[in-house]
């Protein structure tokens, strides 16, 4: 039985299921993944009020649902959105799945601020939301002001916070945070860690984001 059919053919709820999977070590697959997203997803949609049509063509966009999955995905996200449960339970048994690969909690913060950038600006609801399930996943004030940064079109803005550094960083730190951002945004990595292929095509953004913010320091430091 496929973990599709786990949830959407019996009373399981999704918040069950994600904490089976850090059990069965079946946190790492593709489709937990998925299912951590979309249940996240759904919460954050809790948390504004409402679901709207660009944010459901953004979740298309993150992830591509196999012909006769659609009923179970819209299941999941459903329930998700339905449980008593609070977002905190969700993020936390995301974290638990992910524990000792960070790279996949900023990969989950990445797609959810892609959603919520649907309709064009994260609001405040949602933005509360990212940055407690953000801090949930153990990352720092400035690393969610990093994150953000690089999903928001800032990199002009702060170039420095896009790559993680502060501004007095050497000319060599910054060669070695721009680097690091890159390599851990390449496809290969991200596929790598067990990203699904098509969550894949977010991290061109990411980079170009990243390539600007690298730029735009180049030019203030006259960095050769």
């Amino acid at each position: 039985m496929s973990l599709w059919d786990r949830i959407a053919g019996t009373a399981q709820s999704v918040l069950e299921t994600l904490k089976s999977l850090v059990g069965s070590g079946e946190g790492a697959s593709g489709v937990a993944f998925t299912i951590a997203v979309i249940a996240l997803s759904a919460k954050m949609a809790k948390a504004d009020g409402i679901v709207t049509p660009d944010e459901v063509e953004a979740f298309s966009q993150v992830f591509t649902v196999e012909p006769g999955d659609e009923a179970h995905v819209a299941r999941v996200f459903n329930l998700a959105r339905q449980d008593v449960a609070g977002f905190e339970s969700y993020a936390r048994q995301v974290a638990g799945m992910f524990k000792d690969r960070p790279g996949v909690l900023e990969d989950v913060v990445d797609g959810l601020f892609h959603i919520a950038l649907a309709d064009g600006v994260v609001h405040d609801d949602e933005l509360a939301f990212l940055k407690k399930v953000s801090a949930i996943f153990g990352f720092s004030d400035f690393e969610f002001a990093r994150i953000q940064a690089s999903n928001t079109g800032k990199a002009v803005a702060d170039p420095f916070l896009v790559l993680g550094v502060t501004p007095d960083a050497s000319n060599a730190d910054l060669k070695k945070a721009y680097r690091r951002a890159v390599s851990e945004n390449h496809p290969d990595r991200m596929m790598a860690r067990g990203v699904p292929e098509e969550f894949v095509a977010l991290a061109n953004d990411k980079l170009a984001a990243i390539n600007t913010a690298w730029a735009e320091l180049k030019k203030q430091r006259d960095i050769t």
